[in-house]
């Protein structure tokens, strides 16, 4: 029976891993109380008591504009625990399935972004993860590095909900439109990575599909037009919100200060996980549909 061992079963994609993850497979799912990423010799032990046959780890210090202050917290868990990870499933002679992020890019490309571009990040949380991606691969041990961007999902904070918030509370938002990206929903992300996983196992673990590939909603938007999308959708379940005025209004990131410096354009190209795995995620309104539809109708599947 295989065993998997899940860090972050408490983040957005590490609680759908854990729902989507079926039996036969046995499945050890850990949160940062059981499992302190910024403890390498937690990291160690715990893989080496467990011996599972696959790592997902898609934990990571994501506090983005919080890690301005922290850098040495941030680097722990998100550059230097990926690495241990890896050097003990290299070890152990297993797969590690690593997510990373859209932030390892400074934002300057006009076209999507491609595995081959090479990595400016801007912030601090951004170096942090694209160490974390520099250390899986030194390991030298059988990986997927899934670069995704602007997660969001029935469970946990996100962007998502707090439009809905801030919706119900006020009569004006402002919403910065020059920066560009794919929403990803969480779900989509956990049932991509178990196809790519069962995917690799057919082929018995062929060392060429090993590597770094991007993984997000097909599409583009901006973060004002992502926000007229989520309140255009909660209108068809919220009477009050459907019948309250409110204007969306576009803003230029100048006027949003924020602590970390986020890339203009976010997008990544998905070539190719589809070329290699056949791999595609759908349009990122449609995933938005059917997460606003959970959230509404079944508040029980947070």
């Amino acid at each position: 029976m295989t065993r998997i061992l899940l860090t972050g079963r408490n983040g957005q994609v590490g609680w759908e891993l854990q729902r989507a993850l079926a039996a036969p497979a046995t499945v050890i799912a850990l949160d940062s109380s059981q499992l302190n990423l910024a403890d390498p010799d937690a990291i160690r032990r715990t893989v080496r008591e467990i011996r599972p046959d696959i790592i997902i780890n898609p934990a990571a210090y994501t506090a983005v504009d919080k890690a301005e202050s922290e850098p040495e917290l941030a680097m722990a868990v998100n550059g230097i625990a990926p690495g241990i990870l890896a050097e003990e499933a290299c070890r152990l002679g297993v797969v590690l399935v690593h997510y990373s992020t859209d932030y390892v890019f400074d934002g300057t490309k006009v076209s999507p972004y491609t595995e081959d571009d090479t990595p400016d990040p801007q912030c601090v949380y951004g170096r942090t993860k694209l160490a974390g991606e520099q250390a899986v691969r030194a390991a030298g041990g059988k990986h997927l590095i899934l670069r995704t961007s602007w997660v969001y999902g029935v469970h946990g904070g996100n962007f998502v909900k707090t439009v809905l918030r801030l919706a119900r509370e006020r009569d004006e938002l402002r919403i910065v439109a020059d920066q560009s990206g794919a929403p990803t929903w969480a779900r989509d992300l956990a049932q991509a990575t178990l196809s790519a996983i069962a995917v690799w196992q057919k082929k018995e673990w062929d060392d060429s599909l090993s590597g770094l590939y991007h993984l997000t909603a097909t599409g583009r938007t901006n973060w004002h037009r992502y926000a007229e999308e989520i309140v255009r959708l909660a209108r068809k379940y919220d009477t009050a919100l459907a019948a309250k005025p409110l204007d969306i209004r576009a803003i230029a990131t100048r006027e949003y200060p924020t602590p970390a410096r986020r890339p203009a354009n976010s997008t990544l190209a998905n070539d190719k996980i589809k070329n290699a795995f056949g791999i595609a995620l759908p349009e990122w309104q449609d995933s938005l549909a059917e997460c606003m539809r959970l959230l509404y109708e079944q508040p029980h599947a947070r």
